[in-house]
């Protein structure tokens, strides 16, 4: 059942580095997020993160203007051609160095990419048929620094790049007489951004140091003139001093230096000319001089500014007039971009890994996101599968939707860091332990915290656990190894248990059974009696202290992980081991670059972490401190399949073997902080300069599984990683699993089955195919009259098949009363039969619940409007109604009084 579980969506993280993108309709937005990207629906308020990734973190982001591929390219100069609509890896290709910025011509036949100081021009994919996607045009040179930024003119005659050595760069995509390349300063700082004006030549410069420059070009886009046609002789000139041209003989090269041989036909050429016809400088007071990104939307004239105090401006060109200015984080704004049609304007922030959209014209956001910007720590399903809830090092607990993967409430409470989250039974009241030494509990109904918990010393709590009813909470403490018991109704401290001789590491509730396992580093795993004043049950001894305890769904069994690696199950009840896996071989650590041993010499001291069961409890979740997921089945105590949870190389310890090349005399390059002056780096002061830190330092956080959470409907789990929150389906792959396949069924024989109206037998053979459009064709042709009749005559091997599919079926279709026809005949007819598997068919159930639970939260919403719209009505009408019958009354009040006077 769990090996074909794949990786369907990465929540906690919504930006990282790079630039964002707007799709081509104007309402999704394309973030980087680490070595993956996500999709946003910003109609739909969905998410999505394709199941794709580079070697190490994205840096650019290409989008072709038809909206149909993307390039990726990474911090090693990787890059990836991805279709936006298949979702799939088309091309593979490597630039050798860092690439600052990729770019596509507004007509979609060419890209650019910028890296050092030298700009390449390529055929963009998939306009023709060929062997090699990336085939290069021209190569430009003229910047003596590196490029930074790269803007099209409207009809992709020419472009501009920007340079850190303060100068930008005009050069003509094709070869034009009057423009081979031209040279534009007037700046003190790096350019940040260049844009051209609508339809023309003329140019808009920004640098760092918040200028703003604009160049008037005196010849229109038309006046643009082709080059005649070279002799032979120069066009064989072969020129070998770029290794790309080296590669692809039929590229060439345009230099931006002067070249004497040119000197006669340049003068008796007319030129393109440009000349600096204004400049303006933003608001200097405080941090508002380091100008960090801005976004251009030409149709609308509007240019955004983002500043490194997290400020942006709005401004309207050429007038340089102020239209908006908002502070929207205290960090700095690392991306900027604006949609089509020139509504909505995208943020992101590195630093504190926020994503946010603006409607600049009503002042309002239409996505406001953020993640977890330290590492998450816990995860939990709420009981009905539809939330998730983390908690976090940066003390916060968040609340997501698996749905959409957004996270709709946070909650700030917490002074330190999170270390354990729990849903109680209900799934309205989330519990959070935390280092401050507080457990609060906060309700999802008025989103607020209700109850908080503390402990008559202050201790630090390292783990938590809620009983099955939702009214015992329990929390265990590093510093003093005591276990701390509440009540949830009172908000009174019950009991302390004392007896562990170290910290206490694990706390789990027997969900059958009144009974709390607590795991400690003094190697005991402690059974107290919640019925008999908390008394010690029993006692269990391992040989090595315990780091995790886990108890099975049903409650007969309790798991135990240990520092040694091993993971020791145990019957509880009569205190005896009934098996063990030996788990240290299956972590696979890696070699971080500062280990002074091999990574197998370091695996002998590495253990598992976490441990979840599956929800039929037949299998076991368990990671640690490497890039592997294993999951063990508990009965053969073997090994079924192990995931690889990240291949991303900008994290530390990935890499088995030490890699030589980055070896030298003095040890590991990891020790050299390279990104000494770079606007994310150090920055290096020089004497009496108060900007720059010398304690800031780069570096590569560990890959590890800090915790293991498995879904209650049985069909994906969560991990929390150093990459973020990792969803695991078995809905995402795409993979033929019969049932019990006889040669006769066949997608014709059923389809005449089905013709026959023979029911009953088209239903089984459409399960036993196990082809979910054919299951749904079949099922949807049956009329609602004949479902009775049918459920009744339906095997009892199949009853749960069908539920399954109803499950997932309410989740995507549109039948919603016909679906719930089919579920309430079912339950009525075979419930008895399913109570007595109800242990097994529970994660079926509670499937089935989620997605009846979602539609019933739409609907109800949906309902309560129009009650609450035709109440207002009647309301409305009575009132008329009323004083139309007051106004009738009173004209014959007055008529009567006329006729009294006449009399």
């Amino acid at each position: 059942l769990l090996s074909p579980a794949q990786f369907s969506g990465l929540l906690g993280t919504v930006y990282r580095r790079g630039n964002l993108g707007f799709t081509r309709d104007g309402s999704g937005l394309v973030s980087p997020v680490g070595n993956r990207i996500s999709l946003f629906d910003l109609k739909n308020n969905k998410c999505e993160t394709l199941p794709l990734a580079t070697r190490h973190n994205i840096t650019c982001v290409g989008l072709s203007p038809d909206g149909n591929f993307a390039i990726l390219i990474d911090e090693e100069g990787a890059a990836l051609l991805v279709s936006l609509i298949g979702k799939s890896v088309i091309h593979q290709f490597h630039f050798h160095k860092p690439v600052h910025s990729v770019c596509f011509s507004p007509d979609g036949k060419k890209f650019v990419i910028t890296k050092d100081n030298v700009v390449l021009m390529y055929h963009a994919p998939g306009r023709k048929r060929e062997f090699n996607a990336f085939v290069l045009d021209k190569t430009y040179y003229g910047p003596y620094d590196e490029t930074t930024c790269i803007d099209w003119t409207d009809d992709s005659k020419c472009f501009a790049v920007g340079s850190k050595d303060m100068s930008t760069w005009v050069f003509g995509a094709e070869r034009w007489a009057n423009l081979i390349y031209y040279s534009l300063g007037g700046h003190k700082d790096a350019i940040v951004a260049c844009f051209f004006e609508e339809n023309s030549l003329d140019l808009y410069t920004i640098s760092q140091d918040g200028a703003l420059c604009v160049w008037q070009c005196d010849t229109e886009l038309d006046g643009l003139k082709p080059m005649p046609p070279k002799g032979e002789a120069k066009e064989k000139k072969d020129k070998e001093d770029d290794e790309e041209c080296f590669e692809e003989p039929r590229c060439e090269e345009i230099h931006g230096k002067e070249n004497p041989n040119e000197k006669e036909t340049k003068e008796t050429r007319e030129k393109v000319k440009y000349s600096r016809v204004a400049k303006h400088f933003f608001n200097k007071e405080g941090d508002f001089n380091n100008l960090t990104s801005a976004a251009y939307h030409k149709k609308t004239h509007l240019l955004v500014t983002g500043f490194a105090s997290g400020i942006f401006h709005l401004h309207e060109l050429p007038d340089f007039n102020l239209i908006h200015s908002l502070s929207i984080s205290d960090q700095r704004i690392s991306s900027i971009s604006i949609n089509c049609t020139g509504d909505w304007i995208a943020f992101g922030c590195s630093g504190l890994g926020q994503l946010l959209v603006w409607e600049w014209q009503s002042e309002s956001y239409v996505l406001k996101q953020q993640g977890h910007f330290n590492s998450m720590v816990s995860v939990a399903y709420s009981p009905d599968g539809q939330y998730i809830v983390t908690g976090g090092d940066d003390g916060k607990v968040k609340v997501w939707n698996t749905a959409s993967s957004f996270c709709f409430v946070t909650f700030t409470e917490h002074t330190s860091g999170v270390t354990a989250v729990a849903f109680t039974s209900s799934g309205y009241v989330i519990l959070s332990a935390s280092l401050d030494g507080t457990v609060r509990a906060f309700d999802l109904h008025r989103y607020r915290n209700f109850r908080t918990f503390t402990s008559p010393r202050p201790t630090q709590f390292s783990c938590l656990a809620v009983d099955s009813s939702g009214e015992i909470v329990s929390a265990g403490s590093q510093d003093s190894f005591e276990i701390f018991i509440w009540s949830m109704q009172s908000g009174r401290l019950l009991d302390v248990l004392s007896g562990h001789e170290g910290p206490i590491s694990s706390l789990s509730f027997n969900p059958v059974k009144c009974v709390l396992a607590s795991a400690s580093w003094d190697k005991t795993v402690k059974l107290w009696d919640m019925l008999d004043s908390w008394r010690t049950k029993e006692t269990l001894m391992l040989n090595s202290d315990v780091l995790v305890v886990a108890f099975r769904p049903d409650g007969k069994e309790l798991a135990v992980a240990s520092l040694n690696g091993q993971i020791t199950f145990w019957d509880h009840e009569n205190a005896v081991q009934t098996g063990s896996i030996e788990g240290r071989h299956d972590l696979q650590m890696g070699r971080k670059e500062l280990d002074k041993i091999t990574a197998k010499q370091s695996a002998k001291g590495k253990s598992f972490t976490t441990l979840c069961y599956s929800a039929d409890g037949q299998s076991i979740l368990a990671g640690g401190l490497s890039k592997f997921v294993c999951i063990y089945n508990v009965k053969e105590q073997i090994l079924m399949k192990k995931f690889e949870i990240s291949c991303n190389f900008s994290l530390d310890a990935m890499e088995e073997y030490l890699d030589r090349r980055k070896m030298t005399e003095f040890g590991s390059m990891a020790l050299i902080d390279e990104g000494t002056g770079d606007e994310d780096g150090v920055a290096i002061p020089l004497p009496g300069v108060k900007k720059g830190d010398m304690s800031a330092r780069h570096f590569k956080p560990e890959i590890r599984v800090s915790c293991l959470q498995f879904s209650p409907t049985g069909r994906s789990w969560a991990a929390t990683t150093t990459e973020g929150l990792l969803i695991y389906s078995l809905d995402s792959g795409l993979m033929f699993d019969p049932f019990e396949l006889d040669i006769d069924v066949t997608p014709s024989n059923i389809r005449k089955t089905l013709h026959q109206k023979e029911y009953t037998v088209a239903i089984i053979m459409a399960f036993k195919l196990n082809e979910k459009k054919l299951i749904q064709e079949v099922i949807e042709t049956i009329p609602s009259n004949e479902v009775d009749v049918i459920c009744s005559a339906l095997p009892d091997l199949y009853v749960e098949k069908l539920l399954e599919f109803l499950a997932s079926a309410f989740e995507t279709s549109c039948h919603l009363e016909f679906y719930l026809i089919w579920a309430h005949k079912l339950l009525m007819l075979h419930g008895q039969k399913l109570k007595t598997r109800s242990e097994k068919l529970l994660p079926v159930l509670q499937f089935l619940q989620k997605s009846i639970q979602r539609h019933f939260d739409d609907v109800s919403k949906l309902c309560e409007w129009n009650i609450y719209n035709i109440k207002y009505a009647l309301a409305i009408s009575q009132q008329r109604g009323m004083k139309r019958l007051a106004d009738t009354s009173e004209e014959e009040g007055n008529v009567d009084s006329d006729s009294d006077y006449i009399m």
